[in-house]
Order: C-alpha cells, then sequence, then structure tokens
C-alpha cells in the first residue's frame, strides 16, 4: 500500500487499488489499471464498466464474492491536471507493478483467469495482438489457463448484439473449463431471436 515504485502515479494516486474478492477464487478477472472512481473507492471496477462485469459474472451463475477482480496496475494512471477519462498504462508501469499481481496469482492459485481487454493480456503475457486475434482461445500463464476477452467498457462503447454474443462464448469457455452447470438459456444468451 505504500509502493512508491512510479513516483508520478504514487503522487496522482488517491489509494492503491488492490484486488477484491475470494482469496480462494477458482475464477480471477483481471484488468489494466483503476480509473477515477476505483481511486476514490479503492476497489477495481466500480464505475460503469465494474457494473457491466458484475452482471456478466452474474449470469455466468456466481457472484462478485465468489471470484476475484485485480488490475496489472494498481494505481490510477496519471493525467494531466483537469483533464478528463483514463489513459493505458505503460509498458513500463505495467513490469514495474506485474510482479503485485503475479504475487496475487500464486496466493490465490486460480483455475482460470480472464484478461479483460488488449492491456490487460500484454500486461500480462508481453504479447502486443489485438484481443479480435486471440479471444476465445485459451493461453497460458504460469500453468494457469488465460482467457483473453474485450473489456466491458469496449462493450458499453461498442454495445451491439454481436460483440455481447463474442464475449458471452468467451464466457461459456470458461464455465465449461470450471465444470460449472450451462443452461440452455445461458447457451441461447444474445443469439438472434428466431422469427
Amino acid at each position: 500500500m505504500g509502493c512508491r515504485r512510479c513516483a508520478h502515479l504514487a503522487a496522482f494516486r488517491s489509494q492503491v487499488v488492490f484486488g477484491v474478492g475470494n482469496p480462494h477464487a477458482r475464477l480471477l478477472f483481471a484488468g489494466e489499471a483503476p480509473g477515477a472512481e476505483e481511486d476514490r473507492l479503492g476497489e477495481p471496477f466500480v464505475g460503469p464498466a465494474g457494473r457491466l462485469l458484475t452482471r456478466m459474472i452474474e449470469a455466468m451463475g456466481l457472484t462478485r464474492e465468489e471470484v476475484y477482480i485485480a488490475n496489472v496496475l494498481k494505481c490510477r494512471p496519471d493525467l494531466p491536471p483537469g483533464a478528463p477519462g483514463n489513459r493505458k498504462p505503460t509498458p513500463e508501469e505495467m513490469e514495474t507493478c506485474l510482479p503485485y499481481l503475479r504475487s496475487q496469482i500464486e496466493i490465490i492459485q486460480p483455475e482460470v483467469i480472464v484478461a479483460l481487454g488488449t492491456t490487460a493480456l500484454e500486461g500480462l503475457t508481453g504479447l502486443r495482438r489485438g484481443i479480435s486475434t486471440l479471444r476465445g482461445t485459451f493461453l497460458d500463464f504460469q500453468g494457469i489457463p488465460l482467457l483473453p476477452t474485450f473489456h466491458p467498457s469496449y462493450l458499453l462503447h461498442n454495445p451491439s448484439l454481436h460483440l455481447k454474443r463474442k464475449v458471452w462464448e468467451d464466457l461459456l469457455l470458461v464455465m465449461e473449463r470450471l465444470r460449472l452447470p450451462i443452461s440452455e438459456r445461458q447457451r441461447g444468451f444474445f443469439l438472434p431471436k428466431k422469427g
């Protein structure tokens, strides 16, 4: 909590946003970095994207309390004074902070990790390829299956049924890997209605 490795981030943050959830979770979601709301409240994924992530988790038949949610960066990336929004973490910032997430994963030992968005994927694996080319395919992170998918904020900005279905198909793969029950109703989420 007293980390000052990135002095510019430490000076800009309100608090460290470490992670939240079950320390024995079978499933871990990893995002890129805290936003303004997360920085204010000290919890990852509590803004609009976080509310969507919570609905996604619930659609899987789980709760936020059953999974673990963290970010590659534990501090909100700094912005020029008065600048709105968020900025992408730099590769150097991610490399500096990644040991914290690696330690969280080592302690929790999840059965599956979901990388939410290109930046989280890059931070965890070093791969600099778009989510579109890798989503739906399990990768390996220190012996743990890692599935990249679109970040919930991307879905908020691009709310097409087609994209929602792609993310849901990714989550179905996670559910299958975790041997969670899947109903026919769940299998049909975000499919076009038959006329």
